[in-house]
């Protein structure tokens, strides 16, 4: 093991460049002085340089935090945050941590679902006495919970983890038209929704829809998130309450959503773990009058690791994934790429670790009604992944391999070319404070 781990070593060794390129000052990867993928096009991604000294922060509070987003009420002007220890999304102003009965006072989970009877069939205000304040409750406490975490994030901004142990728990971090912002060295841990709902009529039986992704990115242009971590952290599914059907309440949404006409964005050597839907790349299939054209996002050397679905799950969008590591149990896995309406998804040299009896490719694509998928080099346990094939298999007439685009025709980016190097790479160097990135 240590000999294979030697000999990706020196394979990764000897695709970086020699003089100080690897070791730049917003270097991602081997040899990079800057983004990898689409975050290098239009115009390229600078986040907060330049900034003044004056909008140049440190912060570890929740209230700190927002002050230097709000950048002494010019939150459009470059600006870099460096975030030191963990911030908490429920921190009030006076240190306090926040819970569902100060957002709800008397909401109840166990009352709330009761009023949709025992099989969770149909809501009824009137099936106890207290079901219409449940729902009012449940309502009302969304919104004061939304009010609380949610921070966005403005134009011109460098998000930066301090120590290498920086966390935002909690925090509904957001981005809304917001451009040019890079996201870097945190570990943000995803929100827990206190009011969840229950929609008995979506999909057969029923389904949990929460409410807040630990990132979103509504209509956000050139945006780069590096050497970050992605995860449920202290509250996994499987420590949700019981639910209807022998499922668990589901508490989270996404780790990291894409939306409305978002575009030029790279995610580039970060971690997402321990979660169910992980990525969504686009926010329906009737939203071509937002989405379509646009949507364009790179993933390169990150670490998808007990992911159930969705990393990531696209519409419409020209995605790049790139020499990363997927790792988990097959028997927990519902797929790993999901080709959905109007996507183009070029995937290349992409390693693919899956332990237990299922470990098929079959297991890696999903098609959502998508046709234009094209993977070149993967591998599945150590052989090649033939995930042409499996996409082929379940797609119905119209799937081919031309994708409409390819990537070294709209920027510049060398490939690690064997599993072991790639593999090597991504779990050595994925993840905040892994990279050599001197204070901007």
């Amino acid at each position: 093991m240590l000999r294979a781990f030697l000999v990706a070593a020196l394979l990764v060794c000897a695709l970086l460049p020699a003089g100080p390129a690897s070791s730049s000052a917003s270097g991602s990867g081997p040899g990079e002085a800057g983004p990898v993928g689409w975050a290098s096009a239009h115009g390229g991604t600078t986040g907060g340089a330049g900034a003044a000294p004056e909008s140049m922060w440190t912060v570890s509070t929740r209230a700190e935090l927002k002050e230097a987003l709000a950048n002494h009420g010019d939150p459009n002007a470059p600006k870099v945050i460096r975030v030191k220890g963990d911030i908490n999304g429920h921190e009030a102003d006076d240190g306090t941590l926040l819970g569902e009965q100060d957002y709800a006072p008397g909401y109840d989970l166990a009352k709330y679902m009761s009023c949709f009877g025992e099989d969770g069939a149909e809501w009824s205000d009137t099936r106890y006495d207290y079901c219409r304040q449940q729902r009012t409750l449940r309502q009302t406490g969304s919104n004061r919970e939304k009010q609380q975490i949610q921070l966005t994030v403005p134009s011109n901004t460098t998000l930066l983890g301090t120590g290498g142990d920086a966390r935002l728990l909690g925090v509904f971090l957001t981005v809304n038209t917001g451009t040019n912002i890079i996201v870097r060295d945190l570990l943000l841990e995803a929100p827990v929704d206190h009011f969840t709902t229950w929609s008995p009529d979506d999909g057969e039986q029923g389904n949990w829809n929460a409410r807040f992704d630990a990132l979103s990115v509504i209509t956000g242009r050139n945006i780069w998130i590096d050497h970050c971590t992605f995860t449920d952290g202290r509250f996994p599914d499987r420590t949700a309450p019981d639910g209807f059907h022998g499922e668990r309440v589901q508490r989270h949404d996404g780790l990291l959503d894409i939306e409305d006409g978002s575009d030029f964005i790279t995610v580039s050597d970060s971690r997402f773990t321990d979660h169910d839907k992980a990525i969504l790349i686009g926010s329906g299939d009737g939203r071509g009058d937002r989405d379509r054209g646009h949507l364009k996002v790179t993933f390169v050397r990150n670490l998808f690791a007990d992911i159930a679905q969705r990393a990531p799950r696209v519409r419409f969008g020209q995605v790049h994934l790139v020499n990363n590591v997927y790792r988990g149990r097959a028997h927990n896995t519902v797929y790993a790429l999901g080709i959905g309406v109007e996507s183009a998804i070029v995937s290349e040299r992409n390693v693919f670790l899956y332990e237990g009896p299922g470990a098929h490719p079959s297991m890696l694509v999903a098609i959502y009604g998508g046709t234009r998928f094209r993977d070149t080099g993967s591998w599945l346990n150590g052989r090649p992944a033939a995930l042409n094939a499996a996409a082929a298999a379940e797609a119905t007439d119209g799937f081919t391999t031309d994708t409409g685009w390819n990537p070294a025709d709209v920027y510049a980016y060398r490939p690690l070319r064997s599993a072991a190097a790639v593999r090597w790479y991504v779990l050595h160097h994925s993840g905040p404070g892994r990279g050599a990135h001197p204070a901007p």
